[in-house]
């Protein structure tokens, strides 16, 4: 009789092994969610897009776009730690979602623990830009004015606790710069603000900046790169600027619920690999100053747990916290 029941187990484990191949093999079966936890027009709207679109063509079903702005990310970023570990809840991460592990006390969910990471995707430098009618021309022309002017100065990011945000800590720290921190919810709206010349300085990844910066709507002062980048060859660097060691590239990427089935994450792995090898979406990008760079799984787990490691320091040197 033991032997049996034994035997009978043994089947069922395979039964049960065998169904979760084929669910994995088939997947995907349904729509799957692409959250970004921005407003549309940002760089994460806009990878997100171009990224959930040629996985919908490879892949026989659609990549919705579902856009969760509000809470430094948290509030998209939270949808995504608690959904089901079934690859059907996605999100197109950036550094906040290493930021945010260190500057609330208690985010609501664990920034490594929670998360399947998937694909680092691609790169950008983060642009310090002005409204053409402000009078500095560059970065050395704003540190150089009264901080009695400068902290009248509205500065538009992100959000609290975003990259540009923390690019401007940073900086701060560094130069002493002090502005009047103006967040918003996404780098759409802020950067559309620049242009409308409601506020006279924005700070935020590439991507929607760049056209703006080209078409004379607004002015490049400075960017986070190592070098000049070649789609903006007249704004000059940080370093360039009198800013030593100042290098902050944004990433995009993708992850899943954490728990999410290994065949999956390579699925998913191996079609964004190919997305990006598309001459389409490397085109786009390119226009856009996001530079491809991938990172597998495990390289982009280590960059998340070595981001946070980074920005606690900051975080630490600049006091902030957030609620």
């Amino acid at each position: 009789m033991p032997y049996l029941l034994n035997a009978l187990c043994a089947v069922l484990v395979i039964a049960h092994a065998e169904a979760l191949l084929a669910a994995d093999t088939a997947y995907p079966t349904r729509p799957v969610r692409l959250v970004v936890p921005y407003a549309p027009g940002g760089g994460s709207d806009i990878t997100a897009r171009m990224i959930g679109q040629k996985l919908g063509e490879r892949l026989g079903q659609a990549f919705v776009i579902d856009t969760r702005p509000g809470a430094a990310s948290l509030i998209g970023t939270e949808i995504v730690a608690k959904a089901a570990g079934d690859g059907y809840t996605l999100i197109l991460a950036d550094v906040p979602h290493a930021i945010n592990a260190v500057i609330f006390p208690k985010p609501p969910y664990d920034a490594v623990r929670d998360f399947s990471p998937i694909m680092r995707i691609a790169t950008t430098p983060q642009v310090l830009a002005a409204h053409p009618s402000f009078k500095a021309n560059s970065l050395k022309e704003l540190i150089a004015m009264p901080r009695a002017q400068t902290e009248k100065l509205a500065l538009g990011t992100s959000g609290q606790g975003g990259s540009p945000h923390m690019t401007y800590e940073l900086l701060r720290i560094k130069t002493g710069l002090v502005l009047n921190h103006v967040p918003y919810k996404g780098g759409g709206p802020a950067i559309s603000d620049l242009v409308a010349n409601q506020i006279p300085l924005a700070l935020n990844g590439s991507p929607p900046v760049v056209a703006h910066i080209k078409a004379g709507r607004v002015k490049g002062l400075a960017m986070s790169a190592a070098t000049r980048h070649p789609l903006l060859p007249g704004v000059p660097t940080f370093i360039e600027s009198g800013v030593p060691d100042f290098v902050v590239a944004h990433w995009y990427g993708v992850l899943a619920s954490g728990g999410t089935p290994p065949a999956i994450v390579k699925l998913l792995h191996q079609e964004i690999a190919r997305a990006l090898e598309q001459p389409d979406v490397r085109e786009r990008f390119s226009s856009l100053a996001l530079d491809i760079a991938p990172l597998g799984p495990d390289e982009f787990r280590k960059l998340i747990e070595s981001d946070v490691k980074r920005w606690k320091e900051v975080v630490t040197k600049s006091g902030i916290k957030l609620n």
